[in-house]
């Protein structure tokens, strides 16, 4: 797909505008209901799907079928990512009408740090057409490294800050409590961080552990630089309603990592396939539609499983706590 200088920056503002948008209705601290949240996702994903359309209506199935692969693919793997978040909102004791704020500054921190991401990976790309063997090959890796993890139990998982956030923290100095939504303070005479700046450093340099499985991951399904970088910021612009709407529903997708493993490894194959197709080794690769196919397939059995698993745990636990009961009942009489 041939994209104009116009066309990127007709679309860089258009996404400015809708963080705009994002950014003025959300300015005022709130608790945000499930209602809200449920209302602003749909409208995220009504705008990636007339996104999608419209690729479909002026540059054809092709770019439209990659978009919505990628869009789902980055959507799933960034759901992963809330339960990290949720870590650092518990580390870091951000209150809960000040939760909103902290996500949108932290995903629009994340955002353009993948637009660097993704400008590097696609000039990489452009000049080593090897690089697919290591982007498949880190993929495949990735995959076994996140089953070996889900069979872990790691219940007692903490957040751990990185370099960078603790050389800030070093640096500036941080404040011993909240200030409303203030970054930036005075205190005796020395102009310190407050929490708030901390915590929405550590949403979005943590974003970029993330990218790097996921980056390499739509590379695998379009080498196309706008693609990529759209299908990103859609999937990253509704992370914040998401993270309020499925926020209680995260402990239920116990199957989620086994999901993501199947969708990166699969990703994985594909790109050495097309490594291998580009230096002139004769072996199929894999369609977009049948990539989109399996991608949502993997998604919805990872997610009935999922729910039937925590079913059925929750029922055994309450069978268990009745028979604690019912001794103690017997002892009473």
């Amino acid at each position: 797909m041939e994209v104009t200088t116009t066309l990127w920056v007709l679309t860089v503002l258009g996404l400015a505008a809708l963080i705009a948008v994002d950014f003025l209705i959300g300015r005022k601290p709130h608790d945000v209901s499930i209602k809200e949240a449920g209302i602003w996702t749909g409208v995220w994903i009504a705008l990636a799907a007339l996104f999608g359309l419209g690729l479909l209506l002026f540059g054809g199935g092709q770019p439209a079928g990659e978009f919505f692969a990628g869009f789902i693919t980055e959507k799933s793997l960034s759901v992963d990512n809330l339960f990290v978040f949720v870590l650092i909102m518990a580390k870091f004791a951000v209150p809960s009408q000040y939760q909103q704020r902290v996500l949108l500054v932290g995903v629009l921190i994340a955002l353009v740090l993948r637009a660097v991401f993704i400008a590097a990976g696609a000039a990489i790309i452009a000049s080593f057409a090897w690089v697919f063997y290591i982007f498949g090959a880190f993929l495949i890796y990735t995959a076994w490294k996140l089953i070996q993890e889900a069979r872990a139990d790691e219940e007692d998982e903490e957040y751990e800050e990185n370099k960078l956030l603790k050389a800030a923290e070093r640096r500036f100095g941080v404040a011993d409590r909240y200030h409303g939504t203030k970054l930036w303070i005075q205190q005796n005479g020395k102009r310190v961080m407050t929490p708030m700046l901390v915590v929405m450093l550590a949403i979005g340099t943590t974003d970029v552990l993330f990218a790097l499985d996921s980056i390499p991951a739509i590379f695998g399904l379009t080498q196309d630089p706008y693609i990529v970088f759209t299908a990103n910021a859609f999937a990253l612009m509704g992370l914040r309603q998401l993270y309020f709407l499925i926020g209680g529903l995260l402990k239920k997708l116990v199957h989620l990592s086994y999901g993501l493993s199947i969708i990166l490894g699969f990703i994985g194959v594909k790109l050495v396939l097309h490594a291998l197709h580009e230096s002139g080794v004769h072996v199929p690769e894999i369609s977009i539609p049948v990539s989109l196919g399996v991608i949502c397939s993997v998604l919805i059995v990872t997610t009935i499983t999922s729910l039937r698993a925590t079913r059925k745990q929750a029922a055994a636990e309450a069978a268990g706590a009745k028979d604690e009961e019912a001794p103690k009942k017997s002892i009473d009489v």
